[in-house]
């Protein structure tokens, strides 16, 4: 059973940063995919950043230029560098990875942004 752990979410000031991380308990490079999502209340989960091995990187245009997914495969661990943070990057995001058609989520980390 694979199990993706999230951490590093918090309450930070508009224009500061956050780093996130997801352990997951297999080799990241085991999935075609993973990546990051999020959900704000009342609205849909959305994608944020995703890293596909036959494509590479994938961007929300809304965080283009102020995030970015990096992959440590060596921690098994996956991240997501938020800077230029927002109120409206205020969210629950997710850890996601897929294999096989299959879709894994990890149990998200709240994001608060404040202005």
């Amino acid at each position: 059973q694979v199990q993706l752990v999230e951490s590093g979410g918090g309450l930070v000031q508009a224009g500061g940063s956050l780093r996130l991380s997801c352990v997951a308990s297999e080799n990241i490079f085991s999935f075609n995919a993973m990546g990051w999502y999020r959900q704000a209340p009342g609205k849909q989960r959305e994608l944020v950043a995703t890293f596909t091995r036959s494509i590479g990187t994938n961007y929300a245009d809304s965080v283009k230029g102020r995030f970015t997914i990096v992959g440590d495969n060596a921690k098994n661990t996956l991240y997501l560098q938020m800077n230029s943070l927002k109120p409206e990057d205020t969210a629950v995001y997710y850890c996601e990875a897929e294999r096989a058609a299959y879709h894994y989520w990890g149990q998200g980390t709240q994001v608060t942004v404040s202005s």
